[in-house]
């Protein structure tokens, strides 16, 4: 299992598809807007949501949603269980509090967990270039979903390409 965490827009897609390719397995690549858009659509918009994406481009978690997501880590787990390789993007909005909950779900697996770092400026342009984020959640999100965290490996897409990242966390896993 890799646990790639990082910022909106720091690259963790275009790195997980780089690993897919290096990798003489096949991986599964899930990540957390998998949940999202699998998620009723009245739990991310709406009066009630439990999911909720505020304009300057903070997230609110609602009980609802942390069920949800809950059970998702606990099927990502049980993917890895069976003998599945599974790359997990994620963002740790809560921090080393979300990592710990991830880290519960995945117990007894060996997991390579990944900090995929961005400058601000470079996944604010990112953001802006794809359209389909809410401006600010990349500089929101840049430096927050790190504190805290323990990792195994930092990578840093500002200037690094994403094969180049890939290479560095598949070298990991050989190790």
């Amino acid at each position: 299992m890799i646990v790639l965490n990082g910022g909106s827009s720091s690259g963790k897609s275009s790195i997980a598809r780089c690993v897919q390719e290096l990798l003489p397995t096949p991986w599964l690549r899930l990540g957390i807007d998998d949940l999202i858009d699998a998620a009723p659509a009245r739990l991310v918009s709406g009066p009630d949501a439990s999911l909720a994406f505020a304009p300057d481009g903070s997230i609110a978690v609602g009980a609802a949603f942390a069920e949800l997501e809950r059970a998702w880590q606990l099927a990502l787990a049980a993917i890895a269980h069976a003998g599945v390789g599974v790359i997990v993007e994620d963002s740790f909005l809560g921090g080393s509090a979300s990592q710990d909950r991830l880290a519960t779900a995945l117990a007894g697996l060996n997991v390579v967990w990944v900090a995929v770092h961005c400058d601000g400026p470079v996944a604010v342009a990112r953001e802006a270039a794809r359209g389909d984020r809410v401006a600010g959640m990349a500089l929101a999100q840049a430096q927050s979903v790190h504190e805290g965290v323990v990792y195994d490996l930092h990578v840093d897409t500002t200037a690094a390409s994403p094969r180049e990242c890939a290479t560095s966390i598949v070298s990991r896993l050989s190790m």
